[in-house]
């Protein structure tokens, strides 16, 4: 007698618009974290002052690069869900776990602001970019995978750049580890290569999005 084999039916959890929501408002709350760390103390004279301004500087830097990171991860967060019309159990996870990185980015941001010439710091911060990255780009790939995620609506022509746009942060912040490990502090100037890349893609996701 024949087995006859029973296609079970994917189990989803409703709209992406909670969840969508509630990343807005995560990568918001995490930005406006940054600039805790920002601050002169009041009372100085005038060369206190001064002197204080200098030490801010590298918060300064610091929260430059983590507002780029989280801004860039956001914009491609919304650029993953811009077709998803359901969600399953595994996207809401990897959702999940991308917010609680991106709500974290302010600490190792602190280390470096803080700690900048010590490589456990550097180290810390590539680690958490990487990993941030690492799950938005799963997020990509089981999304793109899974077409009864996406209803009627129609795939972006720019998917898969950000999708190379994705790999290219994890993978320069994932070298830029044992580099650090090597060459200390210095290490940092290799996060560099992103904006390059990141100009080049850019100009390839306009040139679709015209086309």
């Amino acid at each position: 007698m024949p087995t006859v084999v029973r296609m079970r039916k994917p189990t989803t959890e409703g709209g992406p618009d909670r969840l969508v929501a509630l990343s807005d408002g995560v990568f918001a709350i995490a930005i406006t974290l940054l600039v805790l760390d920002i601050q002169v103390p009041q009372g100085l004279d005038s060369e206190e002052f001064h002197e204080a301004l200098g030490d801010v500087l590298p918060n300064l830097g610091a929260y430059a690069i983590s507002l780029a990171v989280l801004a860039g991860f956001w914009r491609d967060h919304r650029a993953i869900f811009h077709r998803v019309r359901l969600v399953d159990a595994d996207v809401i996870r990897l959702t999940v776990l991308g917010l609680g990185l991106a709500a974290l980015l302010p600490f190792p941001t602190a280390l470096v602001s803080e700690y900048g010439d010590e490589r456990t710091a550097v180290v810390i911060y590539a680690a958490a970019v990487a990993s941030l990255g690492a799950v938005h780009l799963a997020l990509a790939v089981v999304v793109a995978r899974r077409p009864w995620l996406h209803g009627d609506a129609e795939p972006l022509r720019n998917e898969f750049l950000y999708a190379v746009d994705l790999a290219a942060t994890v993978a320069v912040f994932v070298v830029s580890i044992p580099l650090a490990l090597l060459v200390g502090p210095a290490a940092t100037w290799s996060w560099l290569a992103l904006v390059p890349v990141k100009v080049w893609l850019g100009r390839k996701e306009h040139a679709a999005e015209a086309g």
